[in-house]
């Protein structure tokens, strides 16, 4: 893993470890555009029974596009889950057909908007250019660099796909994402217990306990 993708995983991790607590969305987010999102979904979503990944909403290619964009914003290393082994893809597939329908045509509009960046500035679609260049392309989207961008502008395409990114890595694994509990178990959060006992409340350092096996784990079986 070269420093670069050290160094966003540190920032993501390190947000989300203040803020994973409250990891199951249940409010309305704005976007810099001021497009409202809402948050996961009122009610639970499975993942897929095949595990495809999508398939509820978005196709093979788009879905391409989203696995690669989200892995550059978390990418997986050995011994660290990144955004493919958390399956945030699937979680962003089930809210975009479920919580998230109203940001349909948003999705489809960036992700259009993102493939002509890419053929016009590289020569290559996102899901064709090496790592470094994908990252180029990512940062021209953060900082408004990235010309073509109507609507959304690139700015909010990166702050949506990046807020959706975080929230199938941390949210509760029953969104679709956070498989096997990757994501609490990178930043150590311990989920949902029903006892914590006298020796854990005077460790001084984080609970290394499993979390409490949640609702999808439990209809697999």
């Amino acid at each position: 893993m070269s420093k670069h993708d050290e160094g966003r995983r540190a920032f993501l991790v390190s947000v989300a470890a203040g803020a994973v607590a409250g990891a199951v969305p249940n409010a309305r987010a704005q976007t810099q555009e001021g497009q409202a999102t809402n948050a996961a979904a009122a009610a639970p979503i499975h993942a897929h029974a095949d595990n495809a990944g999508h398939g509820a909403f978005l196709n093979d290619d788009d879905a391409a596009v989203v696995a690669a964009f989200a892995e550059r914003l978390m990418p997986g290393a050995p011994g660290k889950p990144g955004a493919r082994d958390a399956g945030v893809l699937n979680y962003i597939d089930l809210a975009l057909s479920g919580a998230y329908a109203d940001l349909q045509d948003f999705y489809r509009r960036g992700l259009a908007q993102l493939d002509a960046y890419c053929r016009n500035a590289h020569g290559a679609p996102f899901v064709k250019l090496g790592a470094a260049r994908q990252d180029d392309v990512i940062a021209a989207l953060e900082q408004g660099k990235a010309p073509g961008f109507t609507w959304p502008s690139a700015q909010a395409f990166f702050n949506t796909v990046r807020t959706h990114t975080m929230e199938g890595l941390f949210a509760d694994p029953i969104y679709g994402g956070n498989r096997d509990f990757a994501g609490w178990r990178l930043v150590g959060f311990p989920g949902a217990q029903p006892l914590f006992t006298p020796e854990d409340m005077r460790k001084g350092q984080a609970f290394m306990g499993a979390p409490i096996i949640g609702l999808q784990s439990q209809a697999k079986s």
